[in-house]
């Protein structure tokens, strides 16, 4: 089963050399262990733009969907045997301690 972990990091939180070695050491030990997929850190929130469609008109506005307090900063896609597994390794991410990951499961369509 695929999860997203959507990392939702402090507000003081920074990819410096130290947070980039960490998680480099974090994507290392999933890899080894055969669930990581894939990982991406965004943007900040100031670059979004929301996409909305509306009676057949795209609508477009600078910023993000919603206005909260917690950004999301960054995902890893896991495939992992079950929910359990895929949180161990959620709270193991940089900028969850002291901040948050919101971890879900994908759809898989068949074929």
């Amino acid at each position: 089963m695929k999860y997203l972990c959507l990392v939702y990091p402090p507000e003081n939180f920074h990819a410096t050399p130290e947070v980039v070695r960490q998680f480099r050491s974090t994507r290392q030990a999933m890899a080894d262990a055969g669930v990581f997929l894939a990982a991406g850190q965004l943007q900040p929130v100031s670059s979004a733009t929301t996409v909305r469609v509306r009676d057949g008109e795209t609508l477009l506005t600078d910023g993000p969907f919603a206005e909260i307090k917690e950004q999301v900063g960054g995902y890893v896609l896991l495939d992992c045997p079950d929910l359990d597994e895929a949180l161990k390794w959620a709270a193991t991410l940089p900028g969850v301690q002291g901040g948050g990951a919101e971890v879900r499961p994908l759809v898989e369509f068949p074929d």
